[in-house]
C-alpha cells in the first residue's frame, strides 16, 4: 500500500529540486487550473546522463505524454513512468521560457523591487537549481511542460491550448531509478495570457507499489519492456540508493 511521505505547495513562478529514489512516486497537482511545470531529469550518480526528449517520443511513437508512457534518459534507461494522469496531454516540444521572451511577453520584475511579486524565466529557474549540483548552461536539455498542451494545426503550426488542466488535475510519476528532478512553475513560453500567470502546484512524495508483470507502462510498448530491463540491470530492485552507490 502506497504511503504519503511528504507534500508541499510550490507557488507559481518558482523553482525547486529534489532527488527521488527508485521505488518512490512524485505526484503533481494543479491547484487552481492552468498550471505549467517545466521539468528536467538527471542521474544523481552520473550527471552526464539526463532526460532525452527525442528518444522518449520516438521509441513510444507519440507526440504527447500521458498515462502509460515512460520518460527516458539518453542512456536508454527509464527515469520514471506515468502511472496516473487526469490531464491526458503534456507538452514535450514547446521549450522553456527565456528571459528575452519574458521581457517581450510580460514584464521582468526583479526581487529587489517587486519582492515576492517578482517574475522569473524558466531558463533562469532551471539554472539556479542546476547550479546546486554543479550543472550549468551546457547541461540544459529539452524539457517537459507538464499540464500544458500544444495542438498542431493542418499547416503544422503549434498552438497553445489554454486551460488544458483544471483545478485538481494531477499526474503521478513512478521512479524506476534514482533521479535528480529539477522543476519550476514558470509559465509556458507560448502562453498568451496578458499578465504573467502564477499558478501554484502541490507536489507529493509517495512510496510506490511494486511493478507487476501486467504493468501498463512496461507493456504499452515493446521498447518500454527493453527500457525496464536496461534500467533493472543498472539499478536492481533489491538495491537501495545507498547500497548501490
Amino acid at each position: 500500500m502506497a504511503e504519503l511521505i511528504y507534500e508541499e505547495v510550490i507557488p507559481g513562478g518558482a523553482h525547486w529540486s529534489l532527488e527521488m529514489a527508485k521505488g518512490t512516486q512524485l505526484v503533481l497537482i494543479d491547484e487552481t487550473g492552468g498550471a505549467n511545470v517545466g521539468m528536467l531529469f538527471f542521474n544523481p550518480r552520473n550527471l552526464l546522463e539526463r532526460y532525452n526528449a527525442p528518444d522518449t517520443l520516438k521509441c513510444q511513437h507519440t507526440f504527447k505524454l500521458t498515462q502509460g508512457h515512460c520518460l527516458y534518459s539518453d542512456m536508454g534507461r527509464i527515469f520514471c513512468s506515468i502511472v496516473e494522469d487526469t490531464v491526458g496531454w503534456h507538452d514535450t516540444v514547446g521549450g522553456n521560457l527565456s528571459k528575452q521572451k519574458l521581457r517581450e511577453k510580460w514584464t521582468e520584475r526583479r526581487y529587489q523591487q517587486a519582492h515576492n511579486d517578482w517574475t522569473l524565466s524558466g531558463v533562469d529557474s532551471f539554472l539556479v537549481e542546476m547550479a546546486k549540483y554543479g550543472l550549468g548552461k551546457k547541461d540544459m536539455a529539452a524539457n517537459l511542460n507538464l499540464f500544458s498542451k500544444l495542438a498542431v494545426e493542418d499547416d503544422g503550426t503549434l498552438v497553445f491550448v489554454e486551460q488544458n488542466s483544471t483545478a485538481g488535475d494531477k499526474i503521478a510519476l513512478r521512479f524506476e531509478m534514482d533521479t535528480l528532478v529539477i522543476f519550476h512553475t514558470c509559465p509556458h513560453p507560448m502562453n498568451p495570457a496578458p499578465n504573467y500567470p502564477k499558478k501554484p502546484v502541490r507536489y507529493q512524495i509517495w512510496t510506490a507499489d511494486p511493478v507487476t508483470d501486467d504493468d501498463l507502462c512496461m507493456n504499452s510498448r515493446v521498447e518500454n519492456q527493453r527500457g525496464f530491463k536496461n534500467t533493472e540491470l543498472y539499478q536492481p530492485t533489491c538495491c537501495s540508493a545507498h547500497s548501490c552507490a
